[in-house]
C-alpha cells in the first residue's frame, strides 16, 4: 500500500515539474525578451503621464505576442521565466507597454512564488485595481496606471511595512538601471 502511494506521489511530481519547466520555443523567448515594443510604440514614455487608450487591434500590432497576451488578455507567463525574478540590480521598472514608472528595485523582494515581486508601487496612481474573481479565487487584479494593462495581482502575504507582495508578469516589465534612468529623465527635462 505505501509503494502505491510512494508511486502516485512520485508521478504527480514528475507531471508537476514537467508542466512547470517545460518551454515552447516561443515561450523562451519571453526570458531574453528585448524591450523592441518602446520602438514600435509611439506612445512609450517614462516621464509623459497622461492616459493611454488605445483599440485591441492597435495594441496588436504594436506589441510582442507575449507582451499582448500578458498584458491586453490578462495571460500569465510561467513561473521561473522571467529575467526579474532574481534580478538584484538597482533601478526602475517600467510598464512595457506604455513606460509608467511602477516599482523601484528597493521594494522588490524575494516572495519565491516565480514571479518578480514587490511591497509598495512607486505611487499611488501608478497602479490601479480591480476585483477578479477568476477560476473560482477571490484576487485583486492590478493594472498599469496609465494604460490599463494586466500586470499580475496583488496579495496580502508581503514583508513589511505594507505587507502587501505585487506578484508582476516579468515580460510587461521593462528595467532601467539608476544612473540610465536619471541620464535619460535629464535629457527629458532639457527637451521640455
Amino acid at each position: 500500500m505505501k509503494s502505491k502511494h510512494f508511486f502516485s506521489f512520485l508521478l504527480l511530481f514528475i507531471i508537476v515539474v514537467q508542466g512547470c519547466y517545460s518551454q515552447t520555443s516561443s515561450s523562451k523567448k519571453n526570458v531574453n525578451m528585448d524591450t523592441s515594443n518602446q520602438k514600435k510604440n509611439p506612445l512609450y514614455s517614462n516621464t509623459d503621464t497622461s492616459k493611454v487608450v488605445m483599440s485591441d487591434d492597435e495594441w496588436k500590432k504594436m506589441l510582442s505576442p507575449e507582451v499582448y497576451y500578458v498584458a491586453r488578455q490578462k495571460g500569465t507567463e510561467r513561473p521561473f521565466t522571467s529575467k526579474y525574478e532574481t534580478s538584484h540590480e538597482i533601478g526602475t521598472y517600467y510598464c512595457a507597454v506604455c513606460g509608467n514608472p511602477l516599482f523601484k528595485s528597493d521594494t522588490k523582494f524575494e516572495s519565491g512564488c516565480g514571479w518578480p515581486s514587490f511591497y509598495q508601487p512607486i505611487s499611488k496612481t501608478s497602479i490601479i485595481y480591480a476585483p477578479d474573481n477568476s477560476y473560482g479565487m477571490q484576487r485583486t487584479e492590478v493594472m498599469c496606471g496609465r494604460c490599463k494593462s494586466h500586470l499580475g495581482h496583488v496579495f496580502d502575504d508581503g514583508p513589511p511595512p505594507t505587507g502587501l507582495r505585487y506578484c508582476i508578469n516579468g515580460v510587461v516589465l521593462d528595467f532601467k538601471k539608476a544612473q540610465e534612468a536619471e541620464k535619460n529623465y535629464n535629457e527629458q527635462q532639457k527637451k521640455q
